[in-house]
């Protein structure tokens, strides 16, 4: 089963310089004017020793430039007039911004230059490597490819799972159910879902509806206040999406689970189970077991596959 369309890949996003100061503690040495306006859309950072030497073919000004010990001391080999030729030369390419590492003073022409360029240049005592790695992790997740789901998601057993499933098909109950089971809540409703990486999607709820849970007959829910802060997280990752149906009379669902369904969200292929829906049915144990199923078969011990083993040597017919 696969779905398309969830997002647009030309969709681009962008965070204001500013949060990045302010999350990392960053000390700015050159504020522009436009210093509130400035966005970053690039989650690359670059080490300009290219640039220092002098070539531009393939700079790229929308991403941070990192100054560390390397190119300081490069910079330190040349004679003062082309050290001045070369930072001004960096500046004058107009990246988003530079950042002075490991505590290192800023050079004075750089800084002259900035100034007049309106380039932002920004200080941090953190080693090159260590903040370089931060900074892409960071904005790996603020820029990432985003869409809101109708759904919710929890955290059973370690695993994210995605639940789906028409308005009132029993999301909400279901998780509350898992929630007084020793589970967590991240989202309910409306699911944010990010992809961070080429095989990692991230879910999250809006901050508007963030911790709460509609119960239809009771209302809003706090979760975190009922059930204490060790009920809910911010953040999970999602491994499994679980499909609630309503039952269909005469449809024929799988029961042995040899079929692997999976649905396309954001480029990235997530396992999906369909669990059909009727009174009587314990949806938060089926879940529960579907969790610890699936991190089975992430260990690489398939229950359905054994199972079809056994049975092909019962019936005396050899495996293929």
């Amino acid at each position: 089963m696969t779905e398309r369309g969830w997002f647009d890949m030309k969709q681009t996003y962008k965070i204001p310089l500013s949060k990045i100061v302010q999350e990392f503690r960053l000390e700015v040495l050159v504020r522009p004017d436009n210093y509130d306006e400035i966005q970053i859309t690039s989650p690359e950072v670059n080490r300009p020793g290219l640039a220092l030497a002098g070539f531009y073919e393939i700079f790229e000004p929308e991403r941070i430039q990192l100054i560390g010990k390397a190119e300081t001391q490069y910079l330190q080999s040349l004679d003062t007039s082309t050290r001045r030729l070369m930072l001004q030369k960096l500046v004058d390419a107009h990246p988003v911004a530079i950042i002075y590492t490991t505590g290192i003073p800023a050079d004075a022409p750089l800084l002259e230059r900035a100034q007049k360029q309106g380039v932002p240049v920004l200080q941090t005592n953190v080693k090159t490597s260590p903040i370089m790695a931060a900074l892409i992790s960071s904005l790996n997740n603020h820029l990432a490819p985003r869409i809101t789901r109708h759904g919710g998601l929890v955290e059973v057993y370690g695993e994210g799972m995605l639940l789906l499933g028409d308005s009132g098909v029993g999301k909400s109950e279901t998780t509350i159910e898992l929630i007084k089971r020793g589970h967590r809540l991240i989202a309910d409703d409306a699911v944010e879902i990010k992809r961070v990486s080429d095989k990692t999607l991230v879910g999250s709820a809006p901050e508007l509806i963030r911790h709460y849970i509609e119960l239809r007959g009771i209302g809003i829910v706090d979760v975190r206040r009922l059930f204490g802060m060790g009920a809910v997280k911010e953040t999970e990752r999602i491994d499994l999406v679980i499909q609630l149906e309503n039952w269909v009379e005469g449809k024929m669902y799988d029961r042995l689970g040899m079929d692997e369904d999976k649905i396309n969200i954001l480029g990235i292929e997530v396992p999906s189970i369909t669990v059909p829906v009727r009174p009587g049915r314990n949806l938060a144990i089926i879940l529960e077991v579907a969790a610890m199923n699936y991190r089975q078969k992430r260990m690489g011990y398939n229950t359905a596959e054994e199972f079809n083993k056994r049975m092909m040597r019962q019936m005396g017919v050899d495996e293929l």
